[in-house]
């Protein structure tokens, strides 16, 4: 599917603009053509080259992609680079960040999206890194159907945001869309102790998830960049089938309201 790449500059009632890079499928001779709208939320470094290519792998799918500059509070739109000083300024706008204004982002972004007439209203949410973290909160509006966290930093350690006074988990009973959890089991940033907790976490929550740990996986393996020797193509191949698996059945098909029924299982072979 073709792709037109664009972006839009959002007001923020923090005085700033953020830059939204905008990924639209195009379907020639169809120009009423709706599809649904995702967030793709970065790392720490911004929209860069990985960030964008899988966001418009994303959008061949047939998803209008939008990725947001999300450290409009303290930088333009450019990337950060994958160095030293990058890395330590994004670590440090991370946690200086009010966490209102992430969700600030969130609303404003959903809202562009579902304001196009090209979008048929549903949103679904994903990211990498911090970004995973992002999409986690983005799942706490209710017009985020599904959303896939790629390594998901800090969820567990309730740090992100100026103050560190960081609530997901404890407003994970307000995610009411479908949730996938991706994590490398060698990820120091989210440790076995922290996939257990966001893991119970979700369970007592009530919240309809998936969760995939990937033996041997590190962090940040979908970063085709730049990776430290993380990356790993035939893994987040896999995590993308996932993604469109999910995002295809919650996002484009109407599926009605849930019966609440609760599925019963046979225990048979």
């Amino acid at each position: 599917m073709l792709i037109n790449e664009t972006y839009t500059d959002i007001k923020t009632s923090y005085g700033t603009s953020m830059r939204v890079f905008i990924y639209h499928p195009v379907l020639p001779g169809y120009p009423k053509a709706k599809f649904p709208g995702v967030l793709v939320y970065s790392e720490i470094y911004q929209v860069t080259g990985p960030v964008a290519r899988l966001a418009k792998q994303i959008a061949g799918q047939g998803f209008i992609v939008a990725a947001p500059s999300v450290y409009h509070n303290f930088e333009s739109w450019e990337a950060l680079p994958y160095d030293g000083p990058g890395t330590d300024k994004g670590n440090d706008y991370k946690i200086e960040k009010p966490l209102e204004s992430y969700d600030e982002d969130a609303t404003l972004t959903i809202d562009y999206l579902t304001s196009l007439p090209t979008c048929n209203g549903k949103i679904g949410a994903t990211g990498m890194c911090l970004g995973g973290h992002l999409a986690f909160r983005a799942a706490f509006d209710r017009r985020v159907k599904a959303a896939v966290c790629f390594f998901g930093t800090d969820i567990h350690s309730a740090t992100l945001g100026k103050g560190k006074h960081d609530d997901t988990l404890k407003r994970a009973t307000e995610i009411k869309g479908e949730l996938l959890m991706i994590f490398g089991t060698l990820d120091p940033h989210v440790p076995l102790e922290g996939r257990d907790l966001i893991r119970k976490t979700l369970y007592e929550a009530g919240v309809f998830f998936s969760f995939w740990e990937v033996a041997g996986a590190q962090h940040a393996f979908v970063r085709d960049e730049n990776s430290k020797g993380r990356y790993d193509p035939a893994v987040t191949k896999l995590g993308l089938e996932m993604l469109y698996e999910m995002f295809n059945r919650a996002l484009k098909l109407d599926l009605g309201d849930h019966d609440g029924e609760v599925t019963k299982v046979d225990n048979v072979c």
